[in-house]
């Protein structure tokens, strides 16, 4: 008799055991005592009753689902609003709604790099970016991390359409890409450049419209831009912001539009209710930012190796896997939830404690979170 079709899983798990690798779900309370630096609710909006209040009033009036696919049922008017003036806020002709922000970069990814063409990727992008260029029909090349010169040799090795990926700011480290070199080098070649700006719309950029806007590249007809709805918004999905024909284009030949249920309505309205109060309250990109250069100089302050933030992500080194997870579970025995990243979700393998700095942080709870990383390291 055959043994089990799935043993090999069992080998795998043994050497996550053995590597300090084994992940577990943690569900979380409705209420929880833990300060909350490990979230990516960079403003501080998913709990924001306006923001809330708008979800709900959104499932009232919508239901509780899209029903169908964009093309089909899963379209409202709510959908539209929300496209409308989130391309307005960061500067772009267009904007497209997916059900998330990895979809969205699947969406922009593989609608973009036909056969025949040449992906340039950045060797620190983030899984859906590299899922999107496996998916891809286009021949990928990876380079060295925000390195301007090694995409210009990249894309001086191909002849034909070409279309260089990057995150924005990185979420790991948190570090932000050179991205008007990246544009420079990007027009040199016919090239477009295709950014994911999850960690930079609401935190970077006037008012927080995002990288793109603060580089001065919003609304170029070589730049395209995803985001999520997901971390400043405090609500879920994604979207493809850029010229109005690429947006077209994705309506048409992007799968991970064209064949999935719509965002939900509840999350539309909280998203387009957290659009419009950060537009009256900018502010909260400006705090945001200013409680992670306060966390780094703390911590750093306090002999911890933390890479100085770009935007509101603080990544704290830690000496090995095992210890990383020890790290941030003592933490939150000491009230303060952080989050770990290990191999292989971090390309260097280093393995850290990675801080959110979000923008309703008191300054006393700042000094709390150091204490505890710095108690508990």
């Amino acid at each position: 008799m055959a043994g089990s079709p799935f043993a090999w899983i069992d080998e795998q798990a043994h050497q996550r055991r053995q590597a300090g690798l084994v992940r577990t779900l943690r569900p979380r309370p409705a209420d929880s005592a833990l300060l909350d630096l490990a979230s990516n609710d960079y403003l501080g909006l998913a709990r924001h009753p306006e923001i809330t209040a708008a979800a709900a009033d959104a499932a009232h009036r919508w239901g509780a689902g899209a029903t169908g696919s964009r093309l089909v049922s899963g379209t409202t008017e709510l959908h539209g609003e929300l496209e409308r003036e989130l391309a307005d806020f960061c500067g772009f002709e267009a904007a497209l709604v997916l059900s998330s922000g990895y979809a969205a970069n699947l969406a922009a990814v593989t609608a973009l790099a036909p056969h025949g063409s040449l992906v340039v990727s950045d060797a620190g992008n983030h899984a859906s970016l590299i899922d999107g260029c496996r998916l891809a029909r286009g021949a990928t090349q990876v380079v060295a991390h925000a390195d301007p010169d090694a995409v210009r040799k990249a894309l001086g090795t191909h002849q034909g359409p070409a279309v260089v990926v990057s995150d924005t700011v990185f979420s790991v480290d948190g570090d932000a890409a050179p991205l008007a070199a990246l544009a420079t080098a990007c027009r040199a070649h016919g090239a477009a450049l295709l950014v994911d700006d999850a960690h930079g719309l609401g935190v970077l950029g006037n008012g927080g419209r995002g990288a793109p806007h603060a580089a001065g590249l919003a609304g170029a007809p070589d730049v395209v831009v995803t985001v999520t709805l997901s971390k400043s918004f405090g609500s879920q999905g994604g979207a493809v912001l850029g010229p109005a024909p690429v947006i077209d284009h994705l309506v048409n030949a992007a799968r991970t539009f064209i064949f999935d249920t719509g965002l939900a309505p509840a999350a539309v309205g909280a998203a387009l209710a957290a659009l419009r109060l950060l537009r009256r309250e900018p502010a909260r990109a400006d705090r945001a930012r200013a409680v992670a250069t306060a966390l780094h100089t703390r911590l750093t302050a306090e002999g911890l190796e933390a890479v100085r933030p770009d935007a509101a992500v603080v990544s704290v080194r830690a000496p090995s896997p095992e210890r990383a997870v020890r790290w941030a579970a003592d933490c939150r025995e000491a009230g303060l939830a952080v989050g770990c990243f290990r191999p292989p979700s971090v390309p260097d393998g280093i393995s850290r404690l990675r801080l959110t700095a979000r923008a309703d942080l008191t300054d006393a709870q700042i000094e709390q979170a150091v204490r505890v990383i710095s108690e508990n390291r």
